[in-house]
């Protein structure tokens, strides 16, 4: 049996130092090809500070290329021990971030050669900072019925698909997965449902899902079709981020609701 549980996870993604809110898909690619649908003029500080002061856990600082260490660390210093950092971690500045105030950092590129994973990279970092401090983000796009997992700011395919047997030899080396739908993701146009559905079918430890996510419904969908084990990230359509389709304070509230549902005890969810 597992758990009913899902909660809406915050982020905070850099791009050239500013937060700023972009489509997944035109990431790494042309420049002139690069969709923003926000960029914030507050700093990463003040929306770490935000999360911090509205008990928000688990969010991510996503770091999308260079030029963003120093905003990262601003948000980890704001709110030490409630965020995870991501974006160009290797097992040379896993431990710093760590000290810099990450519970965890999220990695994926660097665990990668030549489109497989290497098992001797990703067993070096957990010997290094412990499994328990470690988010495998297994970001991925769509080729015919399968989800590959894709590296290098989403543009290179790797030859391992999100799967319960991927899944499961996973995730005896992490705490969480992070999971992108790429192909959906900062488009605001809905959640990709199959995924969800099988990351709900799949994963036996906390995975976070991000992409699409439009309104508060997409957070009761995924509730369903991820059969309560799936947390949910809102980017683009928030309202701190410009958006229209979800009130930050409403998504708060949800997450303070699942927490008074928690202390009464969920319902289980029968495997």
């Amino acid at each position: 049996m597992a758990f009913s549980r899902i909660m809406f996870r915050p982020c905070i993604d850099l791009h050239e130092g500013k937060v700023k809110q972009i489509v997944g898909g035109t990431l790494g690619g042309d420049p002139a090809q690069l969709r923003t649908n926000f960029v914030a003029d507050r700093s990463s500080a003040w929306f770490a500070q935000l999360y911090k002061k509205d008990g928000l856990k688990g969010g991510h600082v996503i770091m999308l290329g260079p030029g963003n260490e120093a905003a990262a660390r601003e948000a980890l210093a704001a709110y030490p021990g409630g965020l995870q950092i991501g974006g160009g971690i290797t097992i040379d500045n896993a431990q710093p971030y760590l000290e810099a105030g990450a519970s965890h950092v999220i990695v994926t590129s660097w665990i990668f050669r030549n489109g497989q994973l290497d098992w001797e990279r990703l067993n070096a970092l957990v010997a290094a900072i412990g499994r328990n401090r470690l988010v495998l983000d297994l970001s991925c796009r769509r080729r015919g019925d399968d989800y590959f997992v894709v590296t290098d700011r989403w543009r290179k395919y790797t030859e391992l698909t999100i799967s319960k047997q991927t899944l499961d030899r996973l995730a005896v080396c992490c705490d969480e997965f992070l999971i992108h739908a790429v192909d959906v993701e900062g488009l605001c146009q809905g959640i990709d449902a199959q995924l969800v559905e099988r990351l709900g079918q799949g994963s036996p430890i906390p995975t976070t899902y991000a992409g699409g996510a439009r309104s508060l419904a997409d957070l009761e969908e995924a509730t369903r079709i991820g059969r309560g084990r799936i947390d949910l990230t809102i980017g683009s359509a928030l309202d701190i981020f410009g958006g229209t389709g979800v009130r930050y304070a409403d998504a708060v509230a949800f997450n303070r609701r699942q927490e008074a549902a928690g202390k009464d005890g969920f319902h289980a969810v029968p495997d």
